[in-house]
C-alpha cells in the first residue's frame, strides 16, 4: 500500500498537471480573498477572520478534487495496468486505501499554503493577534474531513469509468448532490415537516457547524462513515474487476 501511495504521488508530480492544479487552486483563492476585483475581499470585509475562505473552499474543491482524482483508476484501465495491479500480493482494500490516501495527501498539500492567509490576517488586524486561532484550527479540521469525503466519492467515480472526463463529471455531480442536493430538497414545500432531517443527510449541514470551529462527535462520525462507505463501494468495484 505504501508503494502504491508513493507511486501515485510520483505520477502526480511527474507532469505539470499536478503543480498546475494546486497552483490554480491557490491562485483562485488568493484572487477571491485578497483582490480588489472580488466582492469577497477580506481587506474590505471589515473583520479579522477566515470565514470567507471556509465558505468558498468547498465550492472550489467540488471541482479540484475530481480533477485530481479522475485519473486514479481510469488511467490504470486505459494503460492496461489494472490487471497487473490486482494480481500483486495486495488486497483490493489496500489498493483503494493507497490511492485514497494519496489523493487526500495532495489536497492537504494544497491547503497548507493557505496558512499564509491566517498569518496575514493575524498581523493585519486592528490589533495584532486579534484572531480566534482555536476556531480557525477547528475549521481546518472540518475542511480536511470534507475533503476526505469528496476524495472517497471521487475515486469511486474514477473506479466505475474508464474515461477520465466521465469520471470527472460524475465525481462533480455526486459531490454536488451530497453538498448541495439535500439542502435544495429540504426547501421543497412537500418536505417542510422533515426539512431539518433531510438537511442532516447533507454535507453542508455538518461542514457549516465544523467551519465555525465547533467540532461535534456526530459531525465527525458523519464524515468518517460516508468516507468509509465510498471506500467500501470502490473496493467492491475492484473486487469485481478481479473476478
Amino acid at each position: 500500500m505504501i508503494a502504491l501511495f508513493k507511486k501515485e504521488i510520483s505520477v502526480f508530480f511527474s507532469t505539470l498537471i499536478g503543480y498546475l492544479i494546486i497552483g490554480i487552486f491557490l491562485l483562485v483563492t488568493s484572487v477571491l480573498l485578497w483582490s480588489d476585483f472580488s466582492s469577497l475581499n477580506i481587506l474590505e470585509y471589515g473583520y479579522a477572520d477566515m470565514d470567507t475562505f471556509f465558505t468558498i473552499a468547498p465550492l472550489l474543491f467540488l471541482l479540484f478534487i475530481p480533477a485530481v482524482s479522475m485519473r486514479i483508476f481510469t488511467e490504470e484501465y486505459t494503460n492496461g495496468t489494472m490487471e497487473i495491479l490486482i494480481t500483486k500480493p495486495i488486497t483490493s482494500l489496500q489498493i483503494v486505501l493507497g490511492k485514497f490516501i494519496a489523493v487526500l495527501f495532495l489536497i492537504i498539500l494544497a491547503i497548507i499554503p493557505t496558512f499564509i492567509y491566517v498569518a496575514s490576517i493575524y498581523y493585519l488586524g486592528e490589533r495584532v493577534g486579534n484572531l480566534d486561532l482555536a476556531s480557525i484550527s477547528g475549521s481546518y479540521i472540518g475542511l480536511i474531513f470534507l475533503c476526505a469525503l469528496f476524495s472517497s466519492v471521487s475515486i469511486y467515480a474514477s473506479s466505475i469509468s474508464s474515461n477520465q472526463i466521465i469520471a470527472f463529471v460524475l465525481a462533480i455531480v455526486l459531490n454536488a448532490l451530497f453538498y448541495l442536493g439535500f439542502d435544495l430538497l429540504s426547501e421543497i414545500s412537500f418536505f417542510q415537516n422533515i426539512d431539518l432531517i433531510i438537511q442532516q443527510f447533507g454535507v453542508s449541514f455538518h461542514y457549516e457547524r465544523m467551519s465555525k470551529g465547533l467540532i461535534k462527535f456526530s459531525d465527525v462520525i458523519y464524515f468518517i462513515s460516508f468516507s468509509l462507505l465510498f471506500i467500501k463501494l470502490t473496493e467492491l468495484v475492484i473486487i469485481e474487476k478481479k473476478a
